[in-house]
């Protein structure tokens, strides 16, 4: 639930015309200011949108969606479109921090396949619109594990000792471990949470890193062998190193959805539905889909055969229906969220790095 480069020609893009201006500087330039995660959009949608209807993007990052909450939380600073995962949009919503869609604003929803709508987090899709989808997992050097691997057991064996990373996310961290362990990775249970806790923490001297969301680049660097990662984060940095592998444990793992929503506050409410609704468009979608290599919603992108065909017949990106059996949302656990920060705050303590 996206990443160096594209920060680098995001940038580029955006040094291209002053901030809140036009070129000419003969009037002032609507900006459309943008919360995301890097390495998340291809960077000529971003160019074509602002050709297309004369306009500035601003483009910022985000590490995870707990680092978007922290931030609009205290006040929306400005951002007119958000990209939160599928349970911060249920949190986000339940505290009236997101705007409703409106959907005469977005023609183009109806191009979305019925699988990734009208979710539990956001029944009718009021106030979100799916974005990217896609798989937590593993990353790995082939040349260090000498094959395949596929289980989340691999992430605890000693002949990887400091070469492991696991997420600096205490939800998909824990997620990870406890659907390892035979746990709901939503569990509420305190003894199953804390059985997670013991785990990670008895295993600290083979673990390099919790990282945030940087796996994929520590594995390209050979800092580390194994990493818990997202799917299309690996599938990116496998383009140049033949030597990567990513494994989704067959064991069960975690789905996620990240969302277009618009935050509370938001000055350029018509412009950001506009934006969604340029996204939702089968061409922009895979073309967006094709640079992360992660999955698309967009049912009429593959239908029209838009997606690049070496990502559309790879079950580690588009998994088959039974994998898909072993996969679960990640869930606001509520009060229970107390249990997670406690724990984690213990496993960092002890085995933080």
């Amino acid at each position: 639930m996206k990443r160096l480069l594209t920060l680098f020609l995001l940038f580029l893009i955006s040094a291209m015309v002053p901030f809140g201006c036009s070129s000419t500087g003969a009037k002032q330039q609507q900006v459309l200011s943008i919360y995301n995660y890097a390495s998340y959009i291809a960077p000529d949608a971003i160019a074509q949108f602002e050709k297309e209807n004369n306009v500035k993007i601003q483009y910022d990052t985000f590490e995870n969606s707990d680092a978007l909450y922290a931030k609009l939380k205290q006040g929306n600073p400005g951002y007119d479109l958000i990209f939160p995962a599928d349970y911060m949009v249920k949190i986000m919503v339940k505290e009236d921090l997101i705007e409703p869609l409106n959907i005469n604003n977005i023609p183009n929803h109806k191009n979305l396949d019925p699988k990734y709508i009208n979710q539990a987090f956001d029944p009718g899709n009021k106030c979100s619109l799916p974005y990217q989808w896609g798989t937590m997992g593993i990353g790995y050097n082939l040349k260090v594990t000498k094959g395949e691997i596929n289980s989340w057991a691999s992430m605890f064996d000693s002949k990887y000792a400091g070469k492991i990373a696991w997420q600096d996310d205490a939800r998909y961290t824990f997620a990870g471990v406890l659907i390892y362990l035979g746990f709901d990775p939503n569990t509420t249970n305190p003894e199953e949470i804390n059985k997670a806790r013991d785990l990670l923490i008895k295993n600290k001297n083979i673990i390099a890193a919790f990282v945030p969301d940087t796996g994929q680049t520590l594995l390209d660097q050979g800092e580390v062998n194994l990493t818990m990662e997202w799917s299309g984060d690996i599938f990116q940095v496998m383009k140049e190193n033949p030597n990567l592998g990513y494994a989704i444990p067959k064991e069960g793992t975690i789905i996620f959805s990240d969302n277009m929503a618009i935050p509370k506050g938001a000055v350029h409410k018509e412009l950001a539905e506009k934006f969604i609704n340029f996204v939702l468009v089968p061409e922009v979608g895979a073309k967006i889909s094709n640079f992360t290599h992660f999955g698309t919603p967009n049912k009429l992108a593959i239908e029209t055969g838009l997606i690049d065909p070496q990502d559309l017949k790879n079950p580690q990106i588009y998994p088959a229906d039974q994998a898909f059996a072993k996969m679960k949302f990640l869930q606001d656990v509520g009060n229970a969220t107390a249990l997670y920060d406690r724990a984690w705050t213990e496993v960092k303590a002890s085995a933080g790095k």
